[in-house]
């Protein structure tokens, strides 16, 4: 079995202000289409794309946040910095003076970190480090299985998973989890490695996961095992 990509898909009211920050922060392009801008990854860096949030769409409850690292430069606050010239702010999440990380919003409110360079978790991951989620180990398992991913952390009812190429990994932090109340701001977003949507949402329902519905734009949506809604999208 091919091992799958990941996007993760954020709602945005400008995605395109939005996508050119994220592209900006790490050395990436945007490439803009009918379903908002993208920030294409690699084999070894997840792809981010920011589409129109509708009315009552986005706010604060947020289940995942990137984790940037600052491996390339070793200089934590040189990334910092850059990140607040393009338009982040610091965030008080109740973060500890003595933690390490930086906790930062980008122009839309979305919370992210910047890594120590001493973190040897997120060592040699690359500029996005990881996609830190809420969410039990059983969803962790799963996205292991959908991905085809090998867990790379299991402990303490925390998981985490990473492309057998190696680069960005997708981690849960167990519970407890809150519960959800609506519809989340960010998701993933699948595109089968054959073009085939119907047998690509079939296997993932064999999987575990909960068939929705679908999009305006052809896309299925289905929920994880947590009742996380992801998309996939159509060949």
């Amino acid at each position: 079995m091919l091992s799958r990509t990941l996007t993760v898909a954020f709602d945005a009211d400008d995605p395109t202000r939005l996508a050119r920050f994220w592209a900006n922060l790490l050395g990436r392009e945007v490439v803009e289409d009918a379903r908002g801008a993208l920030v294409p990854g690699t084999d070894t860096q997840v792809a981010l794309r920011f589409v129109p949030a509708g009315p009552d769409e986005g706010g604060p409850h947020r289940r995942l946040h990137l984790h940037v690292t600052s491996d390339v430069s070793g200089d934590q606050q040189q990334v910092v910095a850059a990140a607040l010239r393009l338009g982040a702010g610091h965030l008080d999440v109740g973060q500890r003076p003595d933690e390490g990380h930086v906790v930062l919003a980008d122009p839309e409110g979305n919370a992210f970190c910047v890594i120590e360079p001493e973190n040897n978790f997120l060592a040699g991951c690359g500029p996005l480090g990881e996609v830190a989620c809420d969410g039990t180990r059983q969803v962790g398992l799963f996205w292991s299985a959908v991905l085809d991913w090998p867990l790379v952390w299991d402990q303490d009812e925390e998981t985490a998973v990473q492309s057998p190429h190696g680069g960005t990994k997708a981690a849960w932090g167990g519970p407890p989890v809150a519960a959800k109340e609506v519809r989340n701001p960010q998701r993933f977003e699948l595109a089968p490695p054959d073009g085939d949507q119907r047998a690509e949402v079939d296997r993932l329902v064999s999987l575990g996961a909960t068939r929705l519905g679908a999009a305006a734009d052809g896309a299925v949506v289905l929920a994880d095992p947590d009742g996380n809604e992801f998309i996939v999208l159509g060949g």
